[in-house]
């Protein structure tokens, strides 16, 4: 049994609620979820204590996420990026390997561009930042100017745990498949004040009518960091595309297709996850 703790940071002024494991003297590892609605445990919940058994793992809600503060501010990358710079500074890790879903995968990716001495290794799952183009093209940028629609459903998932295993329909390839757990805890999550607001925030910094405000493409080349892209095959959110074309230009790359899984690989296949990140980084 793997030792898990909730532990808070005050990063920049703001308290940071985040999940230790592992321990102390391992490798460490920071895993940073994704947006919409979602936390630590929720997209990592199931990979948290098997990592924990080779690494010091670190999981935080993201500011504006799960326990952590949500203060009225722009939730934009370059925010997020900012934080977790801030929240590596302060809890005091000494170069981890950062690994990120989605617009988790994003931030580590600004990380490493930004500061590469604070990140060992790098594992983009699903990753944001690698494309501009928008997966409903107008929609998606008219969407992201309105907050009724994210609202309404946000309170339709609150009252219903079966709408909320639908809604997962849109990142996950087969619903029948998720853990009870993984469905748990995105409808507890619906229930908690302010859930939403940060991802709204996020998506009008970040979708503009030519597409998405962030994409690093253009500056893989100069990364260096190793790093491991990993993909759903089925990933309707953002193409895996996107990450065979980043692992073509990152010096020290590999790219892993992700059979029977969309956008949420953690929780729809979480052995392969814990294996694929465990044979990437050093023990």
């Amino acid at each position: 049994m793997v030792d898990r703790t909730h532990e808070t940071a005050v990063v920049d002024g703001h308290r940071l609620h985040y999940v230790a494991a592992g321990a102390a003297d391992a490798p460490t590892l920071l895993l940073l979820h994704g947006g919409i609605i979602d936390a630590a445990y929720v997209s990592w919940g199931a990979v948290i204590e098997p990592l924990g058994r080779e690494y010091r793992v670190l999981a935080p809600d993201l500011l504006g996420y799960g326990r952590s503060a949500k203060p009225d501010v722009t939730y934009s990358l370059a925010t997020h990026v900012d934080v977790v710079e801030s929240f590596v500074d302060t809890v005091g890790l000494d170069s981890p390997a950062v690994a990120g879903i989605s617009m988790g995968g994003g931030i580590a990716f600004g990380l490493a561009l930004r500061s590469p001495d604070l990140v060992d290794r790098l594992v983009a799952i699903d990753s944001y930042g690698l494309g501009r183009e928008l997966a409903n093209g107008r929609l998606t940028a008219l969407l992201s100017g309105t907050e009724l629609p994210n609202r309404l459903a946000i309170a339709i998932m609150r009252r219903s745990r079966g709408f909320t295993k639908a809604s997962l329909g849109n990142i996950v390839h087969d619903t029948d498949r998720l853990s009870a757990d993984a469905v748990d805890a995105v409808w507890e999550e619906t229930k908690r004040p302010g859930v939403g607001r940060a991802y709204r925030s996020f998506r009008a910094a970040e979708v503009t009518s030519d597409g998405y405000r962030t994409d690093f493409t253009d500056r893989l080349d100069d990364l260096d960091v190793p790093t491991c892209l990993l993909h759903g095959e089925h990933d309707e959110v953002f193409p895996h595309r996107w990450s065979e074309r980043a692992a073509a230009r990152i010096p020290d790359s590999e790219f892993r297709l992700l059979a029977d899984c969309a956008h949420w690989a953690p929780r729809e296949r979480p052995d392969v996850v814990v294996e694929l990140i465990s044979e990437f980084l050093p023990q």
